[in-house]
């Protein structure tokens, strides 16, 4: 698979909605307006833990999108192109620091789905 092929597949892991499960340890299930989220994108999610939460998509640009989860802003999701691939980054709001371990499985869960 060339460079360019590979992080358009990082990318659609990360938009599919229907993917975010296999990913996302947080995530049971959710509906959604879109299975590939575009700005305004909306719908709800279901935790591990049972909850039920509203979310909206409030950017989504080419290798980029965030979201608001519950009227909350939460993390932001992006792919860096590298020279020798690609790299997925969480940004992730200050109050939100305590989810970075949530984050890190994330990761090693999108990496395992696209190798």
């Amino acid at each position: 698979m060339d460079l360019a092929q590979h992080r358009r597949e990082v990318r659609d892991v990360l938009v599919d909605t229907r993917r975010w499960p296999e990913w996302g340890p947080s995530i049971r299930c959710l509906e959604c307006s879109d299975r590939r989220i575009r700005t305004g994108s909306a719908g709800r999610l279901w935790t591990v833990g049972g909850l039920e939460l509203p979310f909206e998509i409030t950017t989504c640009e080419d290798r980029r999108w965030s979201w608001r989860v519950a009227s909350v802003s939460a993390t932001g999701h992006r792919v860096e192109r590298l020279d020798r691939g690609c790299r997925v980054v969480f940004e992730l709001p200050v109050i939100a620091a305590g989810y970075a371990p949530v984050c890190c499985i994330a990761l090693s869960r999108i990496a395992r789905s696209v190798e």
